[in-house]
């Protein structure tokens, strides 16, 4: 299967976006996002202030590759593996023991949701910032998330720092992820299930 173009300086602007604290409205293997740098607390409170979110609700991050799970859950649990391995739709997994990452963004008890992506922008931009990005869905809180990026209102589009241009035409609808929660000895629940 051909990979799609993605334009360079697109995921360079993504990038430095990134790396300079600031936010970003992507694409991504479910609906469209607001991301920024997970380890960065300031970054990680500009989202916050963007959706109107209460600071007591976590937020998901997204993954490049399962490797780098151990440099930001304290313990994996074997099954977290087999489970990423066993799944082809999009699954966040909510991890006890978050470590590494900017604390607002971690769940007051400590656990984080996290996401191995599918995405072919995401894929190369987690490449290149070689750290976890935030994604939470591109709304206001309380609003419907957006689907596609014909739905994301414009108090987002000029609240962010960047807005990626990949994926801007698609027309398809996006669906949240699955999300399941995992406990240190491999027991699991789901939160949001989707078939």
């Amino acid at each position: 299967m051909q990979r799609p173009y993605i334009d360079k300086e697109d995921l360079n602007q993504a990038l430095e976006t990134l790396k300079s604290g600031g936010l970003i409205l992507y694409p991504t293997d479910t609906i469209w996002g607001i991301g920024c740098d997970a380890t960065n607390q300031e970054a990680v409170e500009k989202i916050f202030a963007l959706k109107g979110r209460d600071k007591g609700k976590s937020m998901i991050i997204l993954l490049g590759n399962d490797n780098q799970l151990q440099s930001y859950v304290s313990e994996v649990p074997e099954i977290a593996y087999e489970l990423l391995e066993a799944t082809d739709k999009p699954l966040t997994i909510i991890y006890s023991k978050a470590k590494n990452l900017a604390t607002n963004v971690v769940a007051e008890d400590g656990s984080i949701g996290i996401r191995v992506v599918n995405h072919p922008f995401c894929e190369q931009l987690l490449q290149r910032f070689r750290k976890p990005i935030v994604s939470t869905s591109a709304n206001i809180s309380g609003e419907a998330s957006a689907r596609n990026f014909m739905e994301v209102s414009d108090e987002i589009v000029n609240g962010v720092d960047y807005v990626v241009k990949f994926g801007q035409q698609d027309p398809s609808n996006g669906t949240a992820s699955t999300i399941m929660k995992l406990d240190l000895s491999g027991k699991f629940e789901f939160i949001r299930k989707k078939i």
